[in-house]
């Protein structure tokens, strides 16, 4: 019987060759021994899109993860940020590892797609959402067992500080803490970690900000603690990343463009206005620098076209056909993808009158939003004393007022970068560190599942 090495995924968000520096002494260390490759990334080069190349070994149009949400069409409901492994298609790496080892096990820390997966071991966020209003933060693990063993020894995990204005390392040293407590439990072959604190301040205010100084610095630090550990048990160590952050100076709002030519309908509910795509003849999922464009009129394919191909700041508008190029034309892609140029990125706007924005606008709202917002990571400059005002709507909540905590800005020129669209400098593309299997100077994002093969076989 073949055994397979023991084998950790680090997923190390955002990194990529510009950040590698005086800020990153380990991963300097580690890169002089051991070499970097360079990752051309899937399109999109997003979160989900990316992991499940990885994971499946192939692109969107096999796997349909077309982005991090997408219009489901049976449902007419633009859906972000979903849980279920079932919505991804094809074969996954572990399945193909169980063949060759069927003492083979793996555990996914916070990987995307992470419910109701064939994983042995899995632990992901799940805030609970009580009736009165309120956003608890939680996990949901398999064995269901272990949610309190986790945080029984960790703590409540961090939600508020995962994603919102609060981001911090927080999040990722409890996830790599957690990592330690299932390997020392549970003795998983393969591990798939998700370290996500790059990602914050590299979009808030772009890859170049003296405040990333500080990041880099603290995740370099967590990395080796963690590398050094796995490594002392004579682990395959692979660090990698999904994609890289570029500057960005403009944001393009394409739903506004098509609801001004008459194609985008909304909604008036308590005199705010929502995007009604089952009513739409034209609409944008807006997704970092990708936006997938559906048509519920087809006659309108050559307008819309026309319309978006004028735009400064759109570099492609692609039809189903030439999505193919890009592995990307999925039932579940839009009737045109359009790319942004590399300064540049799309919001999920909609309203052309912030009065008549909807209430969860100025909210951290992942799920409610039909497009990515991230926005999400500024407190409004506009509130005097931000801070005081989340504490009073913190006790309001507390005292059962459903108040909103609407502290968020309509401000997207404050991001300052971006990520999605393919960079034409290897600068910004995701990488790849191991520290025994080597590798070449370039990868495709699909060869990344062959090379973890690679190292399970070793």
């Amino acid at each position: 019987m073949n055994h397979l090495s023991k084998t950790v995924i680090i997923d190390i968000v955002g990194l990529c060759q510009d950040l590698l520096g005086k800020h990153t002494p380990f991963l300097n260390s580690i890169i002089a021994q051991h070499g970097i490759t360079h990752i051309r990334p899937a399109l999109p080069a997003v979160t989900c899109t990316a992991q499940m190349t990885y994971l499946t070994g192939t692109y969107p149009r096999d796997h349909g993860i077309v982005g991090n949400g997408w219009y489901f069409q049976d449902e007419a409901e633009i859906r972000f940020w979903k849980q279920s492994n079932h919505l991804v298609q094809g074969q996954k790496i572990w399945d193909e590892a169980r063949t060759l080892d069927p003492t083979f096990t793996v555990a996914n820390l916070f990987w995307w797609y992470n419910m109701y997966s064939t994983v042995d071991y899995s632990v992901t966020p799940r805030p609970m959402y009580p009736a009165d209003g309120r956003k608890i933060p939680d996990i949901y693990t398999a064995p269901a067992e272990l949610r309190s063993i986790l945080q029984d020894q960790l703590g409540q995990f961090p939600l508020f500080k995962f994603w919102g204005p609060a981001t911090s390392i927080e999040v990722s040293r409890w996830i790599s803490r957690a990592a330690r407590i299932v390997d020392q439990r549970y003795h998983p072959t393969l591990s798939l970690i998700y370290i996500p604190h790059l990602d914050y301040n590299t979009q808030r205010f772009g890859p170049d900000h003296p405040s990333v100084d500080q990041d880099l610095q603290e995740v370099d630090d967590l990395i080796r603690d963690l590398y050094e550990y796995y490594d002392r048990q004579g682990s395959q160590v692979v660090l990698l990343s999904e994609y890289g952050i570029n500057p960005v100076t403009e944001a393009i709002h394409p739903n506004r463009i098509l609801r001004k030519a008459g194609l985008l309908s909304c909604r008036t509910e308590l005199g705010k206005e929502l995007l009604d795509a089952g009513a739409s003849e034209a609409f944008a999922v807006a997704d970092h620098q990708i936006a997938h464009v559906y048509l519920n009129n087809q006659e309108k394919a050559a307008e819309v076209r026309n319309l978006l191909e004028g735009i400064d700041g759109i570099d492609q508008v692609l039809d189903k056909s030439e999505q193919s190029a890009y592995q990307l034309n999925h039932l579940r892609s839009g009737d045109f993808v359009l790319l942004a140029k590399e300064h540049a990125w799309f919001t999920y706007y909609y309203w052309l009158d912030d009065a008549k924005a909807p209430d969860f606008s100025r909210t951290v709202d992942i799920h409610r939003k039909p497009g990515y917002d991230p926005v999400e990571m500024f407190l409004d400059p506009a509130i005097r004393f931000p801070r005081l005002k989340m504490m009073w709507k913190l006790l309001l909540r507390k005292l059962g007022s459903r108040t909103l905590m609407d502290v968020i800005p309509l401000k997207a020129e404050l991001v300052g970068g971006s990520h999605g669209h393919l960079p034409k400098d290897k600068r910004y593309w995701p990488v790849l560190i191991s520290n025994s299997v080597s590798s070449p100077e370039h990868m495709q994002a699909h060869e990344v599942y062959h090379f973890i093969l690679r190292c399970l076989n070793r």
